[in-house]
């Protein structure tokens, strides 16, 4: 028998006014409530209760332990129930983490929200186009987006994404419309890359072939939304995945119109979309998708999964 359950039976002695009601109650013979009387008594080298044949009474030693017993006890209960969430509102910090545009237009509005009817919690969000280690950053959920590579995380799927390959209406109706994904090699390409991004674009055509395409970039760049704005201006044909142009779609009347190379919209996700298409080469690439259409968002305690389904 551990030190807690000796207090939570003498507790209930006190209460139950014997130790066999004690007993009953808790799931002890009498001759075991007796034994850890007598235990406790000779441990501690002092007498806890004075009994008779009627009832019990507590010595003034017994009298001190039953209070700290009580505060113990209830400590322990609370401390418990608050770990399980139940009958507490939540409270502490949380430690979030997601992709840098994504996480800005999407993330951080819902945390903030839920600060907002969670007053005893704090959050902390980090934002960057790399996978963080949730361990050693001490991260409690994240977001990906593409194929979780880690192992031994718990995790849940909470959408998808598409990625699309745009270009501004000035820059189709000077250059042309691409109709193959072989067309590129003589188009501009404003290049997002990143670790994870090699400098080719992958397309499943309508037989589901893969077809890679490796690109030479005009400009390139480190950060989705400058790549898109460099598109925006004109400078070329860029790859990215449709909630980053749906953001500069929303903030331009005129953004940039989604190619033949991806429909133009964000499965899944509703409300990101790139808008009306001022120049739109829905028909450039019959049949063809961008092979990384498939990128599942993600997020997870500790973990997260985005399976690629193709």
């Amino acid at each position: 028998m551990d030190r807690l359950d000796e207090m939570r039976l003498f507790v209930a002695a006190l209460e139950a006014g014997s130790l066999a009601a004690a007993g009953r109650r808790l799931g002890h013979s009498p001759p075991a409530m007796t034994r850890m009387l007598a235990a406790m008594e000779e441990r501690l080298g002092v007498r806890l209760l004075e009994r008779s044949t009627r009832r019990l009474a507590p010595t003034e030693a017994g009298r001190r332990l039953a209070e700290h017993a009580r505060r113990l006890l209830a400590d322990y209960a609370e401390a418990m129930a608050e770990a399980a969430g139940e009958g507490t509102a939540p409270r502490g910090r949380l430690r979030v983490a997601a992709p840098l545009v994504f996480g800005r237009l999407h993330v951080a509005p819902i945390l903030t929200a839920f600060l907002a009817v969670q007053p005893e919690v704090t959050a902390d969000l980090q934002l960057a186009d790399r996978n963080v280690d949730l361990l050693e950053e001490a991260i409690d959920v994240a977001l990906r987006i593409g194929v979780l590579r880690e192992s031994g995380v718990v995790a849940r799927r909470v959408g998808s994404v598409r990625r699309l390959v745009a270009a501004s209406p000035g820059y189709l109706s000077a250059r042309g419309m691409p109709t193959v994904p072989e067309e590129l090699a003589g188009h501009d390409i404003v290049l997002f890359h990143s670790r994870a991004t090699p400098p080719e674009w992958r397309f499943t055509g309508p037989d589901g072939r893969e077809v890679t395409q490796r690109v030479v970039p005009r400009f390139a760049v480190n950060e989705a939304g400058a790549a898109v704005a460099a598109a925006v201006a004109g400078q070329g044909l860029v790859s990215a995945l449709s909630y980053q142009m749906a953001a500069e779609a929303r903030e331009r009347c005129a953004g940039p119109a989604a190619t033949g190379l991806g429909a133009a919209g964000a499965a899944g996700l509703p409300g990101l979309s790139l808008g009306p298409p001022v120049a739109a080469a829905g028909q450039g690439f019959p049949g063809f998708r961008h092979a990384e259409a498939c990128g599942a968002a993600g997020a997870a305690g500790r973990s997260l999964r985005t399976p690629c389904h193709r």
